[in-house]
């Protein structure tokens, strides 16, 4: 169950869905997550196991991005499937989604810290230089040098748990998670060993 609901927040260069034009009503998606998604994201979006993600103060087009890729539409199959999620959204109308996003998107995150010191160099260097002899980018072209993302483009990704990068990364390399907009990090997580992948993700969560 931690490892279905862990499927939520992380999805490099993934593309935002579109949502209608509107204010949205953070105090509305306060009582929707405490309700919905508090239990295992926290209160305030800094989950408490590193098998969930911290959404507190991520960019709230991906959040909404993901809660909408967790519905299917028209008969299709969900952009991401997992039967736990698809049930947290399914009563979730557009207005909903995008009044929880805005919640969590105003609270402020909670900083994580680098684990494995030994790794702090190699890591760093994938994130601020990729490695240019297997045509892996930086990590940092997209999601900044501080890990704080670009609004409505790249989200962010700073204080993150490192267990949760790490088996993101390695589902976007299987193939396991596909609903990053062109493949783009399917691509890249294929080129990661994973040595590079827990180096990356240990460094992410330093970051801040």
């Amino acid at each position: 169950m931690k490892r279905a609901l862990a499927l939520l927040g992380f999805g490099i260069c993934a593309g935002f869905s579109h949502f209608p034009a509107g204010a949205a009503d953070p105090a509305k998606g306060q009582s929707i997550a405490n309700k919905i998604c508090a239990a295992c994201h926290g209160a305030d979006g800094n989950s408490p196991t590193p098998a969930n993600p911290k959404l507190a103060g991520q960019i709230p087009e991906y959040l909404q991005k993901q809660l909408a890729d967790f519905k299917p539409a028209a008969g299709k199959k969900a952009e991401r499937e997992n039967p736990i999620m698809g049930g947290m959204v399914s009563t979730l109308s557009v207005e909903d989604i995008r009044d929880v996003a805005a919640y969590y998107a105003a609270q402020q995150a909670k900083p994580g810290a680098l684990k494995e010191r030994d790794a702090l160099a190699f890591g760093r260097k994938i994130w601020r230089g990729g490695d240019a002899s297997k045509g892996l980018p930086a990590c940092a072209a997209c999601h900044g040098a501080n890990g704080a993302g670009l609004p409505a483009q790249y989200p962010r990704l700073a204080g993150q748990y490192a267990e949760y990068t790490e088996a993101q990364l390695k589902a976007f390399r299987s193939g396991e998670r596909r609903n990053d907009a062109n493949r783009m990090m399917q691509a890249i997580a294929a080129k990661m060993g994973d040595p590079e992948i827990r180096a990356v993700a240990d460094y992410i969560a330093g970051l801040r």
